[in-house]
């Protein structure tokens, strides 16, 4: 069984706070990460939430994500991660994505889960040969998060390990949004839906 895992709890201090909410493409921001990872063909998927938690659920569609409440967001990224990977329990691996990437895509969390192999521990997409998201874990190192505290994250448990990267150029971005001003670039500049629309 594989699963997919959007952490999202944070209280986006640097955005001005509810970023999840902020609308891109007439859209809330977290939409289009669950949009994602409902159409990458994935078993489960489930949503980090803790900040802001019941304004979230109110707003955002969650496309049959499953809401993971992490009672101690405020302790950084590696709560948010250790609370989705014990509701995800069960799964052979899970595919990590961030609630600020709205323009990762389906296509490149399905390429990423199909590229599982017998010897690597985690499958990394690239862009332009940077690493990025998605990330996929399998079950021996899902098995290693609670050791994670802060802001330490996917990157910390592959630190070390086997990893195979695989290329998603064309296959959306994983860039984030941290600021307002971010989410301003983003809706100014085409999406890859739309670039491909008006190739056609």
């Amino acid at each position: 069984m594989i699963g997919g895992l959007v952490l999202a709890a944070g209280e986006s201090k640097r955005f001005g706070g509810r970023k999840q909410l902020a609308i891109l493409d007439g859209r809330p921001l977290l939409e289009h990460v669950l949009t994602a990872m409902e159409g990458a063909g994935l078993d489960r998927v489930a949503v980090v939430l803790g900040s802001h938690a019941a304004e979230v659920v109110d707003g955002v569609p969650l496309h049959g994500a499953e809401v993971v409440m992490c009672q101690d967001w405020a302790e950084g990224l590696g709560a948010s991660l250790r609370a989705g990977v014990d509701a995800l329990d069960g799964c052979d691996a899970v595919a990590v994505a961030l609630g600020d990437q709205p323009r990762i895509s389906a296509a490149a969390i399905a390429r990423v889960v199909s590229q599982r192999g017998a010897d690597e521990l985690a499958v990394r997409a690239t862009y332009g040969g940077v690493p990025g998201h998605p990330v996929l874990l399998e079950r021996t190192l899902l098995s290693r998060v609670g050791e994670l505290r802060g802001d330490a994250g996917a990157s910390q448990l592959m630190h070390g390990v086997p990893i195979r990267e695989v290329a998603c150029d064309g296959l959306g971005s994983p860039e984030d949004v941290d600021t307002a001003e971010e989410l301003e670039a983003l809706i100014s500049a085409p999406s890859l839906a739309s670039r491909r629309a008006s190739q056609d």
